[in-house]
């Protein structure tokens, strides 16, 4: 996934305005060294939603799983192992992404400046650095059980796969949605020893969410994407793209709300899916004021919108 930086948005002159360049990194980045930051910029460390969307699905499988029988101390230990595979599985998808996709990204304005097509990273540097993060990845998944070792090898093909769905298939959201949200189904086999049915109903309404948050953030290259010949569902949707967005996170507040009432969350879980509809129906506001100067901002409160999952779920799991 990418993102755009917190830059100054260009002010209205004479002069057209162009989009701010996607590999900028922040000010508490810039204080690395000068050698270090390209790679910074290709593991998006400056910008850390993709990690929290990552790490988000880890904790409401766990505590999802410990709904019945209450949260354990070794819990905190399993959170800091996921939280620290999100950080360098992400970092890693993101390389992959910007290898198989850098002639693309150098035909679009706001990814034209990024480490691969700009030259500040080799593909043979880039290489490397994929293999360190794969690295770390491959001494955490040594410390997961045998189950939850198996579950988390089965979606090797999914994050293979992702960067060329866009090619050829409208719906990369979903597949991102199928990849993304898989430390459910690996959460919930660390703790529980198995995948159950509410795990799998979870993950299902969770890729329903990553279609409508990953569809808002396509809204920032409708056009360029379309030059590019990138296919994404904020342009199959179309004009009715914020009514698409809305109907997935309609039914990712459905398919969530059913498994924490599977997993015994009682009222809980209904008002966890209060909360999340609520939070949806806040975005769709935002966007259909300005659906392109938005997307961003709204995106972004998607890990908001996970944190109301994971914080009702771990509450369920405590009470």
């Amino acid at each position: 996934m990418t993102q755009q930086t917190d830059s100054e948005e260009t002010l209205e002159t004479d002069v057209e305005p162009t989009p701010t360049p996607d590999s900028a990194l922040p000010e508490w980045l810039k204080s690395l060294p000068a050698q270090s930051r390209p790679y910074a910029s290709l593991a998006r460390l400056d910008r850390p939603v993709g990690i929290w969307l990552l790490f988000l699905p880890c904790v409401m499988g766990l505590a999802l799983m410990r709904i019945p029988d209450g949260l354990r101390w070794i819990d905190l230990g399993w959170l800091i192992l996921f939280a620290i595979g999100a950080v360098a599985m992400r970092g890693a998808g993101c390389t992959w992404n910007d290898i198989t996709d850098r002639d693309t990204d150098a035909q679009v304005e706001r990814t034209k400046s990024r480490p691969l097509p700009s030259g500040q990273v080799t593909l043979n540097q880039a290489y490397m650095f994929l293999a360190a993060q794969l690295t770390v990845g491959f001494l955490v998944w040594l410390l997961l059980p045998f189950v939850a070792k198996i579950v988390a090898l089965m979606a090797i093909p999914l994050v293979l796969a992702y960067p060329y769905m866009k090619r050829i298939t409208w719906w990369p959201q979903a597949w991102l949605g199928f990849t993304f949200n898989w430390g459910v189904l690996v959460a919930g086999a660390t703790v529980y020893g198995s995948v159950t049915g509410a795990s799998v109903v979870l993950y299902l309404g969770l890729v329903f969410w990553t279609v409508a948050y990953d569809t808002t953030y396509a809204l920032q290259d409708v056009e360029d994407d379309a030059l590019a010949g990138v296919k994404s569902t904020a342009r199959l949707f179309g004009d009715k793209v914020l009514t698409g967005i809305f109907t997935f996170h309609i039914a990712a507040t459905a398919w969530i709300a059913a498994s924490a009432y599977f997993a015994g969350a009682g009222r809980i879980g209904a008002v966890i899916g209060l909360a999340f509809f609520a939070h949806g129906f806040w975005q769709i506001s935002k966007l259909s004021h300005n659906k392109t100067e938005n997307a961003l901002s709204v995106f972004k409160s998607n890990v908001w919108a996970g944190g109301i999952v994971a914080v009702g779920l771990l509450i369920a799991a405590l009470i």
